[in-house]
This record gives structure tokens, C-alpha cells and sequence, in this order.
């Protein structure tokens, strides 16, 4: 059953089976000095998130694409990764409703030698957005590159900007 004071964003998560998750649990003696979503007016900057277990955990997935990580594993990873953002944003904004549109998407793919697909991983972020968001809403410029290494083994990595109601 929906949460009644959930807005329609969060409507559509439950719909479709999606938990956003806690805060991140960072690995033991792991200290994250920063803030996970900066407020500046309109517009909420957004560190780098890896995907996340619906407990708040990282996702245990860990390796290269086009090495241990199928492509169908990385998308799926995107998407952990835009539920782990909503989250962050859902704290920090108090409702996913105060995003009036995403303006920015940046996502890293921990990539072996000659794997040069990192679009289709990303894409796994972008689905989600625009199918929670709608095209008005949801519709970001975006930058898909791979890495040589990302922290903690992770294969996805996103970072982004939204504007956002005052």
C-alpha cells in the first residue's frame, strides 16, 4: 500500500518495487568528510555515489566492466546508484518533490582494457530518472567515462546536479 504522505515520485518507487535506502554505511574505519548533497539556492550538488543495498550497505558487486561485471550487471548497479542518490537527495530536501528538473549527470565506470560500453551502463541511471521524472523533468546532460579504478572496487560511480524549489 502507498504511504499516504509519499508525493508522486515516491508513489511510483513503491509502485515499482523500489526501496530508496539509508545513509550509506561507509567500510569499517572509512570516514566520508563531506556532505553527500550540497545546498547552494537552486541548486543541489551531488557527491559521487556507488550503488547501495536497500539496508544502506554498499552493494557487494565489486569489479571492472568487461571484466568480472557483465553489462547487465553494471545497469543494474546504475540503477542501485539512483536509488542510493534519491535517498541522499530525499534527506536532504525532506520530499523528492522539490526537484524541478536534473540538470547534470556524471558517471564513472570502473572499466577494464578495450571495454568502451560505459553508455549503456549509465544508462541504468538514466532509465530510472526519466521513467520516475518524466522528460520535462527528468531529461539531464550527461557524461559516461570509464575509469582505470574507483573507490572501493565499485563498478558505477555517479555524481549530478538538480535545480530545485526553494
Amino acid at each position: 500500500m502507498a504511504d499516504a504522505q509519499a508525493g508522486p515520485i515516491e508513489q511510483r518507487l513503491q509502485r515499482m518495487g523500489l526501496v530508496l535506502p539509508p545513509a550509506l554505511t561507509p567500510p569499517p574505519g572509512v570516514v566520508l568528510p563531506f556532505a553527500m548533497v550540497q545546498v547552494r539556492g537552486n541548486r543541489a550538488l551531488i557527491s559521487g555515489h556507488g550503488p547501495q543495498r536497500p539496508d544502506g550497505s554498499m552493494d557487494g558487486l565489486g569489479g571492472k566492466l568487461g571484466g568480472a561485471v557483465s553489462l547487465e550487471q553494471g545497469y543494474a548497479a546504475a540503477r542501485l546508484t539512483a536509488l542510493s542518490i534519491l535517498g541522499s537527495l530525499k534527506r536532504s530536501l525532506g520530499s523528492l518533490e522539490r526537484v524541478r528538473c536534473w540538470v547534470r549527470v556524471h558517471g564513472m565506470v570502473n572499466s577494464a582494457p578495450g571495454f568502451n560500453r560505459q553508455p549503456s551502463v549509465i544508462n541504468g541511471f538514466s532509465d530510472l530518472i526519466l521513467e520516475l521524472y518524466g522528460p520535462e523533468r527528468g531529461m539531464h546532460a550527461r557524461s559516461a567515462v570509464g575509469m582505470a579504478e574507483l573507490p572501493f572496487d565499485v563498478p558505477v560511480e555517479i555524481e549530478g546536479e538538480v535545480e530545485i524549489e526553494s
